[in-house]
């Protein structure tokens, strides 16, 4: 445990219903070797520094929390929209979990995560 013991954790997540599960835990590292490749691989010339390990980890934060929507965050619409096609009415809209966190209001595309910059520097304007 990082923060307190493991009877005060169980006792905090006990009043939410939860429990620890170590499945969700296990599924990150997943997905953080997937994706991220200094992690992936057992090769010392993908990533040269610790500094070059956390930009990575950055990268993969950013895209995990802001690009790639989550099914099971996404949120009925009120009216079902009509597809460009001949497919079936869009009755969900895709979130995030920064959307969830209320971080942010839209899904992000690749471009504007890599054109992000973050503090102190000035963000770019939109085109």
């Amino acid at each position: 445990m990082v923060f307190g013991t493991r009877e005060a954790i169980e006792y905090v997540l006990a009043a939410w219903g939860w429990q620890i599960n170590p499945s969700f835990l296990e599924r990150l590292n997943l997905a953080i070797r997937q994706r991220v490749a200094a992690v992936g691989r057992r090769v010392n010339t993908l990533c040269q520094s610790a500094d070059g390990m956390q930009d990575q980890l950055a990268v993969f934060h950013v895209y995990d929390h802001c690009v790639l929507a989550q099914a099971s965050l996404r949120q009925p619409l009120l009216a079902p929209e009509a597809t460009n096609g001949s497919g079936s009415a869009k009755g969900w809209q895709p979130c995030t979990p920064a959307m969830a966190a209320g971080v942010t209001d839209h899904v992000w595309t690749r471009q504007e995560m890599l054109r992000f910059r973050g503090p102190p520097w000035p963000q770019p304007h939109a085109v």
